[in-house]
């Protein structure tokens, strides 16, 4: 059994397929996060494991210890100052990576309701229903000049620097009350990250309580702002998902067949490898190298996004990558 240290449940592999695949002697070439664990062959830094080993400036790195008055940061950062900047930056860093995935689907909205890209939306319904939160009209209007608007309402949300998040209004009314009363309701989706990542930086809030607030109010512009308005859009230009039956594991990847992995955070790009993978063009140079078609797979988060959507079966998490090339069927 491979494992990598930590909890045994979380780091064991446990699957068939993948513990057969590492047998093989080609897999043996092929360096997975386990491997780069053991090879590291050094124990975890204490401080960075307790998140108090700050590295916000130069006159560091400055190792903490709580309680110990010379063992404060050099700008006078606590325990619990180093903490909170080194926690609410993992929002931002996280808050940024979802925020830049649904400006992308906001684009790519816009641009599939000026006819300049190979989608075309598909859930009017949903459609709708988010022009009816934005306070457009759909009266007389067909879907991509609704579609056009909602793109370039939600688009402004991005940039906005006062007011409220749009998508907000969609929390609970008590649950919006909450949020207002402790100042953590988001203004705008860019402007909470920059506002996070400045309030963590040297010489600025030095208070963990305010850090964390900030945070709260990052992580919120993500959930309620940029992370439900990608999934939105997502369903408005590709279609609802529902419920399907599909086959997973490595062993979807068929030897007679050129495998195609959809990979990574770009929902876009995947089904436009699906158009791609039944265009009757590349379908025949695939027969004509000795093929019997081309077959999509997915892995990690976009390959479960055409899973739910298309039924296209999931060969492994990010976790399993290293093996999906490991096959030498990709």
């Amino acid at each position: 059994m491979v494992k990598a240290r930590g909890c045994d449940k979380c780091n064991e592999i446990t699957g068939a397929s993948t513990l057969d695949l590492l047998s093989q002697d080609l897999a043996k070439q092929v360096r997975t996060a386990y491997d780069r664990i053991e090879d590291r062959g050094m124990a975890t830094c204490l401080f960075g494991a307790g998140g108090t080993c700050c590295r916000n400036c130069n006159m560091g790195p400055c190792q903490i210890i709580d309680g110990v008055e010379s063992m404060i940061g050099v700008c006078g950062a606590t325990a619990d100052t180093v903490a909170a900047r080194n926690f609410c930056r993992f929002i931002a860093g996280g808050t940024a990576a979802h925020v830049d995935h649904a400006r992308e689907m906001v684009r790519g909205l816009i641009a599939t309701a000026k006819g300049e890209t190979p989608h075309e939306i598909k859930d009017e319904d949903k459609l709708h229903k988010m022009a009816r939160i934005f306070d457009i009209e759909i009266e007389g209007r067909d879907k991509n000049e609704i579609a056009l608007e909602l793109g370039e309402k939600a688009l402004a949300e991005f940039g906005q620097q006062d007011g409220t998040l749009t998508m907000v209004k969609r929390a609970p009314k008590k649950q919006q009350e909450i949020w207002d009363r402790e100042g953590v309701t988001p203004r705008g989706i860019d402007r909470e990250v920059v506002e996070m990542m400045h309030r963590t930086h040297m010489g600025v809030d030095q208070d963990y309580r305010n850090l964390l607030k900030q945070g709260a109010r990052t992580a919120l512009a993500d959930g309620w702002g940029a992370s439900m308005l990608s999934t939105e859009l997502t369903d408005i230009m590709f279609g609802t998902p529902v419920p399907k039956r599909a086959i997973v594991d490595l062993g979807v990847l068929k030897e007679d067949m050129v495998n195609v992995t959809v990979h990574g955070h770009e929902p876009l790009l995947a089904e436009a490898l699906c158009l791609a993978a039944e265009d009757e063009e590349i379908l025949a140079l695939a027969k004509k190298a000795g093929a019997k078609g081309i077959n999509l797979a997915g892995v990690c988060c976009t390959g479960n996004e055409i899973l739910m959507r298309r039924g296209v079966p999931v060969a492994g998490s990010f976790i399993q990558q290293e093996m999906v090339l490991a096959t030498g069927a990709v």
